[in-house]
């Protein structure tokens, strides 16, 4: 009986991996128990395939390659990397584990790595704006309306002195592309899990549009709590 309870535990388990790729499926609003109303972010979580399982012998450390996205659009190469998921897929990223003996490759993991009140930063990529100017791109204030400035409203103004230190320094806010840039919200909750989905809900806003890849890690303080 103890053996037959120990590998229903097992079954029960998570993956021990600390984090998943997803798809930004858009925000909702879930009331809580405590009957506020709070905005979340849904995404689909996976299913993810593990495509490789590095090791500090071979590779020099150890990390759980996973894919994400079935795609027949691939090189060779990749083909072959792949060959051992039996499945050939768009995004491939690399995450931790507690236990890399427990994973190989072409293992799925889903949703049930996350809990609801886990800890986690989302990355992606927020959404592209162009060519924008100061005021749009840095909240710059703009010129007066007045004292005959009829066309200074958004404009910049001075970008530096002419004799110390006679350039323009480095990194200056000025007007320029915005956004289509990797953006890290950290240590956002999980509201809640939909396993039969494989969607989980996160509190607040998260970096992409709708159908974007983001990329979820259980942030330090949740592995420390976990241990």
């Amino acid at each position: 009986m103890a053996d037959e309870e120990k590998k229903e535990e097992s079954k029960q388990a998570p993956p021990p991996v600390h984090g998943l790729m997803g798809k930004k499926i858009g925000t909702t609003e879930i009331v809580r128990e405590s009957g506020e109303v709070i905005g979340v972010t849904a995404i689909l979580v996976g299913p993810c395939v593990v495509t490789q399982v590095k090791t500090q012998k071979k590779d020099g450390y150890e990390a759980v390659q996973l894919g994400f996205e079935e795609t027949k659009r691939i090189s060779n190469p990749e083909k072959g990397h792949l060959k051992a998921a039996g499945k050939t897929f768009r995004h491939l990223r690399e995450f931790g584990a507690s236990d890399f003996s427990s994973i190989s490759a072409g293992q799925e993991i889903g949703v049930d790595v996350f809990s609801p009140g886990d800890r986690v930063d989302a990355t992606g990529l927020n959404k592209g704006r162009g060519f924008a100017g100061g005021v749009k791109r840095h909240h710059f204030k703009g010129g007066p309306a007045t004292h005959g400035q009829s066309d200074r409203h958004r404009a910049p103004g001075s970008i530096g002195a002419g004799t110390t230190p006679g350039r323009v320094v480095k990194g200056h806010k000025m007007a320029g592309h915005m956004g289509n840039a990797t953006v890290t919200v950290r240590n956002i909750e999980i509201v809640a899990t939909d396993p039969a989905r494989n969607v989980l809900m996160v509190f607040g806003s998260i970096p992409g549009a709708r159908n974007s890849l983001v990329i979820l890690n259980k942030t330090r303080a949740q592995l420390r709590k976990s241990k």
